[in-house]
């Protein structure tokens, strides 16, 4: 499945597969086969980055 193009949509996305499934963003971009470098840069460019400690976009 491709990611939501949408930059609120992909962080409710992530956010919530980061929470229901995946320990990490590492983990998860694997799983889906995805570029962190990508994920992160669209969700910065809208005001979220990623915290390893929440394990989720804030």
């Amino acid at each position: 499945m491709p990611l939501p193009e949408d930059p609120i949509i992909l962080l409710s996305f992530v956010n919530t597969q980061l929470r229901d499934f995946y320990p990490t963003l590492d983990a998860f971009c694997s799983a889906a086969n995805v570029s962190r470098d990508k994920i992160e840069q669209k969700l910065i460019n809208v005001g979220y980055e990623y915290s390893p400690k929440q394990n989720a976009f804030v």
